[in-house]
């Protein structure tokens, strides 16, 4: 299969890209969110600095942890990074209303990855949204 600029791809590149993309994520998170459950002083200082409370940063840690981590099972991923998506939205809106383009930089360049998991996982999604309404029937 071709693409516009003329490179080659087989049907399986874009799985194994999406892997590569997905257990990148996952570190990423996993990392981001350790750091906030480990009160490391550079987070603290931040939640501080941008006003929230402390308690609101354990709490996107283990949010990032437990996304990290279900980004890596396979019925979860999808469902994982739809609500990562959530997450990483707040952090590029909260880095904009502080002025850090640098870091509102890299939260959205995380955000686009993120959605675009979650897009390529959506049908997965849908799986489970479709056996939980079955269940409650």
């Amino acid at each position: 299969m071709m693409d516009a600029a003329g490179l080659r791809f087989r049907v399986g590149d874009s799985s194994r890209l999406m892997t590569v993309l997905t257990v990148a994520l996952a570190m990423i998170f996993l990392l981001s969110g350790g750091a906030k459950l480990l009160s490391l002083e550079f987070e603290v200082q931040a939640f501080m600095r941008w006003g929230y409370p402390l308690w609101f940063m354990y709490l996107i840690g283990v949010a990032e942890v437990v996304g990290a981590i279900s980004l890596l099972l396979r019925p979860l991923s999808g469902l994982a990074a739809l609500a990562l998506t959530g997450l990483m939205t707040g952090a590029v809106l909260t880095h904009i209303v502080h002025l850090e383009a640098g870091m509102g930089a890299l939260a959205a360049i995380i955000l686009l990855a993120v959605v675009t998991v979650a897009w390529h996982r959506r049908h997965a999604v849908f799986g489970v949204v479709q056996r939980s309404v079955r269940a409650e029937t």
